[in-house]
C-alpha cells in the first residue's frame, strides 16, 4: 500500500477546542494506564472532524504530544488508514460506493452527478471549495444499493436525479436529510414482508 501525501499547504498550529478536547480526554480515560497510545485512531478522527474533514500535519503533533507518543507513529496511523483525509476535502465530503452492488444497481450514475455538481476529478474541491467526491470500496449497505456517504451519513436507495437534488442542497450550503430515497425504513423489503409473517407456539 502506498502511502498517502499530506496537502502542501499547511497551517502552523492546531489545537483540540474544547468539545473535542472533552471527547479526546473522555477517549482516552477508556484504556488502561500505560495504554492510552490505543486512542490514536479516535483522536485523529476528533482532529479530523474538528477541521472540516481532514488532518493537517500540526493535529499530528499536537495528537503525538497528548499522547506522548512519537510523532511519526501518529503519522504512520494517519497515512496508513485510508478514512484519514490528510488534504482539504471541504466541509462536505462526498464518497460514492462503487463496489460490486452499487455498480451493478448503479453507482456509475452517482459517479456522472458528482462530475456534474461538484468537479470533473475525484479528491478535487468544488469551485467554492465546499465540498468534494471520491469513489470508495464498500461501505456496508449493499442492500440499499446504489448509495454514497457524506460526512458520517449515508444517503440510500438513490439514482441520478435523487443525487443530484441532494449535491445541490450541500452546495446551497443545506444539510440533506440522511437515509432511503425510496421511502424504506432501514432495509425493510420495499414490498412487505414474504416471510416470518406468524408467530408460532414453540
Amino acid at each position: 500500500m502506498s502511502l498517502k501525501r499530506p496537502a502542501k499547504d499547511q497551517p502552523e498550529n492546531f489545537e483540540f477546542n474544547s468539545s473535542s478536547l472533552e471527547a479526546a480526554k473522555a477517549m482516552v480515560a477508556k484504556y488502561p494506564e500505560g495504554k492510552q497510545q490505543s486512542a490514536v485512531m479516535a483522536l485523529l478522527y476528533i482532529a479530523q472532524k474538528q477541521n472540516n474533514n481532514w488532518i493537517p500535519l500540526a493535529a499530528m503533533k499536537h495528537i503525538a504530544k497528548f499522547l506522548d507518543m512519537p510523532y511519526i507513529k501518529v503519522y504512520e496511523v494517519a497515512t496508513f488508514y485510508s478514512m484519514f483525509n490528510l488534504s482539504p476535502v471541504g466541509k462536505f465530503f462526498v464518497q460514492v460506493c462503487t463496489t460490486t452492488p452499487c455498480m451493478i444497481r448503479g453507482a456509475n450514475k452517482l459517479v456522472e452527478a458528482c462530475k456534474e455538481k461538484i468537479a470533473e476529478n475525484e479528491s478535487e474541491l468544488s469551485s467554492d471549495k465546499s465540498c468534494s467526491w471520491m469513489e470508495v470500496e464498500c461501505l456496508g449497505a449493499c442492500v440499499n444499493a446504489p448509495m454514497m456517504q457524506i460526512n458520517d451519513d449515508y444517503f440510500e436507495d438513490l439514482d441520478k436525479e435523487k443525487t443530484l437534488k441532494i449535491l445541490d442542497q450541500i452546495l446551497k450550503g443545506e444539510t440533506p436529510k440522511p437515509g432511503s430515497y425510496r421511502g424504506r425504513v432501514n432495509n425493510e423489503p420495499e414490498n412487505n414482508r414474504k416471510t416470518l409473517m406468524e408467530l408460532k407456539n414453540a
